[in-house]
């Protein structure tokens, strides 16, 4: 193969990272693809980070565009900046009507912060040098600079924080969008002086703080060795086990492996990454749990405490001498399941919205108002109390959570996480009610129900319960992508910590996290590696240290913090209607086998190089 070939090979290899292609899984490309990188990254240099604006921060409080003022890699750099935080893309080519690009200027004036991508021989041309300096004056500018360093010299009035990378291949625009973010640490300095600003010498050190999306080999896993996760995946599609899936894996906070497979629906529209799913019970470890522990550390919430002290309602019943933690660690004593859809009465819903039937169950499908409160939650609340002390999983405990965290916080549940854990970590498509916010088109299709609400149910929550509470519950309710979800557990993973900012403290993590019952496996919460080997759970390979969650409609998401691990499976196994095949195969627990054994393999692999 001839260089140029070889890096033309490279150059399909890294785009296939962010297209999926297998291409990227092949062990010896990788291996040159690394070098490439780490040459790459070499020549790039941060400057002008004063003000420690890179990396990025508060991105809950920014409203990002990105420019191109002409860099033919722009859809690679913004891909890879949509991996952090919501991006709107702008390129100059659609303003050719403006010379002084005065009607760009002017669509960007709803954005605080702005990101323009520019080559040396753009940097020549005196519209764009007077494009920057005019948004520069009332917004936020981060300049990523590409090609010879003529481009600084160009840039050398201009104050804001700038990247330079001396290449201008599509490895760079990888590249440059993880350092801005964080992904990657910035520690390269100028090797020569190029103006009377960039000087030998100059250039800022950065350290990396959210994730890194990259190959196999940069954390010390041999992609061959992953490739068993397409057999497996393949198999429980044509086992109709699931119509598609989405697997990602993230290593020592590395994204080594996102890909997807099968369809939304069987001969529907192909899986993509980021796609959103109905998560269904991971619900409870995404958005119930983290709220009861922020609330614990602000002494807001004590887990030997009695329900009846936070939920005035359960003073009268069997509930209120329970203490919380019995409730989060499902030792209530509650009954497993109510059926609520099965009570619903003709004269309880409508085909359409009222001031008497408010709450949206599905297209078509209006519960009455007070619903919850006079059917639902008195079946709860008066329901007997059988099993206390032992372990029987029922999703009652996270009703009877959600309500308690909304009463100490005085907010709902789906608002506070947002505000407090989803937009501050840069994840963009968690959350309750997603077609509130996203088209049908963006959102895996569950069951085609054709006994309660009878529709296919497309961005409603598939769980009954939380679907006539209005879609918004502690148990369930949630969707969300691979990349979301692997944003919050490596949070998790790191302790608390993500983007440079402190989300929860360690000690609060170490204790939700661990196992915390006498006769069971779990945590706070959270679901646990079990110590009954013969139950093979979550895998027959997992560490005793892992924890994590599963939900119903196919969904789980795991952590083992021995091998610095972040495991998330999506899945929509209820379509066209509920089957037990996925279980039944192991295909979750297989999926998850393959990880750690390559992991492991690779562990043993250095340690003898």
């Amino acid at each position: 193969m001839t260089k140029s070939k070889l890096v033309q090979t490279i150059a399909i290899c890294f785009t296939a990272i962010f297209t999926l292609s297998a291409c990227a899984q092949e062990h010896k490309k990788n291996e040159d693809l690394l070098k490439i990188n780490a040459i790459a990254l070499q020549h790039t240099v941060l400057l002008n980070n004063q003000s420690s604006a890179i990396p990025l921060d508060s991105l809950d409080q920014k409203k990002i565009a990105s420019v191109s003022l002409g860099f033919i890699y722009q859809s690679t750099f913004d891909s890879l900046l949509n991996k952090y935080a919501k991006i709107t893309s702008f390129n100059s080519s659609a303003y050719t009507a403006s010379p002084e690009l005065y009607k760009l200027e002017d669509d960007l004036k709803y954005y605080n912060t702005v990101i323009i991508s520019i080559s040396d021989l753009d940097a020549k041309n005196a519209r764009y040098i007077n494009f920057i300096n005019s948004v520069s004056k009332n917004k936020e500018v981060i300049i990523a600079a590409f090609g010879e360093g003529t481009v600084l010299t160009a840039l050398d009035a201009i104050n804001s924080p700038l990247i330079w990378s001396q290449q201008k291949t599509i490895n760079a625009a990888a590249i440059v969008p993880q350092l801005i973010f964080g992904g990657i640490a910035a520690s390269y300095k100028l090797n020569g002086n190029f103006s009377g600003k960039y000087t030998l010498g100059s250039g800022y050190h950065t350290s990396a703080t959210r994730l890194k999306y990259t190959i196999p080999e940069d954390a010390g896993v041999n992609a061959d060795d992953l490739l068993e996760i397409d057999r497996i995946t393949a198999e429980a599609i044509n086992a109709k086990a699931a119509p598609g899936m989405v697997v990602l894996v993230a290593k020592d906070g590395k994204v080594i492996f996102n890909k997807a497979y099968g369809n939304h629906t069987y001969g529907g529209a192909p899986d993509k990454i980021t796609d959103i799913f109905d998560i269904a019970s991971v619900t409870k470890i995404t958005a119930t749990t983290p709220m009861v522990m922020r609330l614990v550390e602000e002494n807001k919430l004590k887990l030997d405490t009695n329900i009846g002290a936070y939920i005035a309602m359960a003073r009268t019943t069997a509930m209120n001498n329970i203490q919380v933690k019995e409730v989060m660690l499902h030792q209530a004593g509650f009954i497993p399941y109510i059926g609520f859809h099965d009570g619903v009465k003709a004269t309880d819903h409508s085909p359409d919205s009222s001031a008497a039937y408010p709450t949206k169950v599905a297209d078509g499908y209006f519960i009455r108002k007070d619903y919850f409160k006079d059917v639902m939650w008195p079946q709860m609340l008066n329901a007997p109390i059988r099993t206390r002390g032992k372990y029987v999983y029922s999703d009652i405990s996270m009703y009877v959570m959600k309500d308690i965290v909304e009463h100490i916080s005085g907010e709902p549940l789906n608002d506070y996480v947002a505000e407090n854990f989803y937009a501050p970590l840069g994840m963009q498509t968690a959350g309750f009610l997603p077609r509130n916010r996203f088209s049908r088109e963006q959102i895996i299709p569950t069951e085609n129900d054709t006994y309660f609400r009878k529709t296919l149910l497309v961005g409603y929550v598939h769980d009954q319960g939380a679907a006539l509470v209005g879609g918004v519950s502690g148990h369930a309710g949630l969707f969300a992508s691979t990349n979301d979800l692997a944003i919050m557990y490596q949070m998790l993973l790191n302790k608390g910590t993500y983007g440079g900012k402190q989300y929860l403290k360690p000690q609060t993590v170490e204790t939700f996290t661990a196992r915390q019952s006498t006769v069971s496996r779990r945590g706070f919460g959270f679901d646990r590696w079990d110590p009954d080997l013969t139950k093979r759970y979550p895998s027959s390979t997992a560490s005793p240290q892992t924890f994590g969650h599963t939900g119903y409609t196919g969904t789980a998401v795991w952590v083992d913090p021995s091998r610095g691990l972040v495991y998330v499976f999506l899945s929509n196994r209820v379509n066209p209607t509920v089957t037990d095949k996925l279980v039944k195969m192991g295909i979750r627990s297989r999926i998850q086998d393959v990880i750690n054994k390559a992991i492991d393999k690779g562990k043993t692999n250095s340690a003898f190089n």
